[in-house]
């Protein structure tokens, strides 16, 4: 599907049954890598991703003047990354197109660089926003200016970081107080590193960064639930296994659910480390979905959820998700829109929560449907979930699903999923 224009899905009309490993993780993938690039020595990373978000990191590592080698072999990619514990300022703006890893973490990294690093991305990039960020490291001693509070940006970075304290509000990402917890480690001093206040977008994915940290060697002391004291270790390399992708399992522990299947992905969802896993408890319980799901600590699984819900026996309210209004799209609206598309009336916002009125009965009911992805790989991978129960469900560029799954419609098709490209 890879230069398709469109996918029309068949409903498979019988259970799915069959084994798909899932993905590297993304998350774990960029920060593995960045972690391996400010290491010195060689670092190993198996089990990782290959996308367009982490060929993003891995290129900027390259134009920073880290040699990164990628391989593949079964489906599986092991990137060799050989550090030698700083970074060289690049040639040129680095382009990271739609991934908000890259920018945040590669935008605090800049710092320890001599030199001015630019950091930009595409359109859809140049409306998310990094201010909280850019005003941390001025805070820091670091002279960063971005433009009305997004992409570009522009760091002066002088090696380090003149001051050892930072409050940084969160509200908005969990990826700012990561992308500072990494490079803070790289300092001349101890960092302290404080939250604004108690609120944080999806913090599980800080105790991802803090794991990932500690195991390419960094000291990091957490002295309560918003305040951390980052050792001045800097990182040395280490052999790194990536977990499967929590993300990408939800749409395969969706389809199980949707078609009353057998999907093996090879891995306990107990055994993921990420805060979408948790999605799986509530992914098993449809069609019986609670009234209320809160998505604050499982954001990029809402999507997913969003479409299950609109078969479940009763409707869904999804509420702690106005972060989801400055992800690739705004996703609250986004998937208001699509699921209206298959039948009006389906979805609606109220405020930042997104309603689904659902029912088992929606096959009957609803329509064919083209479905705009807004450029966004998870509302192109969650609707295409639609087309596993209602007929004529058409995925409009589904080529975007190779930002973070790039076998998505493979392994759709392995399971028996009939696809028809346009």
């Amino acid at each position: 599907m890879a230069h398709a224009a469109a996918v029309t899905i068949t409903p498979p009309g019988r259970p799915l049954v069959g084994r798909v490993t899932p993905p590297g993780s993304k998350s774990i993938t960029n920060r593995a890598l960045l972690l391996a690039g400010l290491a010195r020595g060689e670092s190993v990373i198996g089990g990782a991703l290959a996308s367009d978000d982490t060929g993003h990191m891995a290129q900027a590592l390259r134009r920073m003047g880290v040699p990164v080698r990628q391989e593949e072999a079964d489906d599986a990619t092991t990137f060799t990354v050989s550090g030698n514990g700083r970074l060289a300022p690049p040639d040129g703006p680095l382009f990271l197109g739609n991934a908000g890893t890259a920018m945040r973490f590669l935008t605090a990294v800049a710092a320890l660089v001599e030199g001015t690093v630019v950091l930009d991305g595409d359109a859809h990039m140049r409306k998310r926003p990094i201010g909280p960020l850019t005003a941390a490291l001025g805070a820091l001693g670091v002279e960063a200016h971005d433009t009305a509070g997004r992409p570009p940006v522009t760091v002066h970075g002088r090696g380090g970081f003149p001051a050892d304290t930072v409050t940084i509000d969160a509200g908005l990402s969990s990826q700012y107080v990561s992308a500072l917890l990494m490079a803070t480690a790289c300092g001349d001093r101890p960092v302290t590193v404080a939250l604004s206040g108690a609120e944080i977008g999806a913090r599980g994915y800080v105790d991802l960064t803090l794991a990932a940290m500690r195991a390419f060697g960094a000291e990091v002391v957490q002295e309560d639930a918003g305040r951390w004291r980052v050792a001045p270790t800097g990182y040395r390399a280490c052999t790194y296994r990536v977990e499967p992708d929590a993300s990408a399992a939800t749409y395969l522990w969706a389809a199980e659910r949707l078609t009353g299947g057998a999907i093996d992905l090879g891995v306990a969802p107990a055994d993921m480390t990420q805060p979408d896993a948790a999605a799986h408890a509530l992914i098993a319980r449809f069609p019986n979905l609670p009234e209320t799901i809160d998505g604050s600590q499982m954001q990029d699984a809402v999507p997913t959820l969003a479409a299950l819900a609109a078969f479940n026996e009763t409707p869904v309210r999804f509420v702690g998700i106005a972060n989801l209004r400055v992800k690739e799209c705004d996703r609250v609206h986004a998937m208001a829109t699509e699921l209206g598309r298959v039948r009006p009336g389906l979805a609606r916002e109220e405020g930042d929560d997104l309603v689904v009125a659902g029912g088992p009965d929606l096959a009957a009911s609803a329509g064919p449907a083209r479905i705009e992805t807004w450029a966004d790989h998870r509302i192109a991978m969650s609707m295409a979930l639609v087309g596993l129960r209602v007929p004529g469900v058409t995925i409009l560029d589904p080529a975007c699903t190779a930002k973070t799954y790039p076998r998505y419609w493979r392994d759709l098709a392995r399971l028996g999923v009939a696809l028809r490209p346009e």
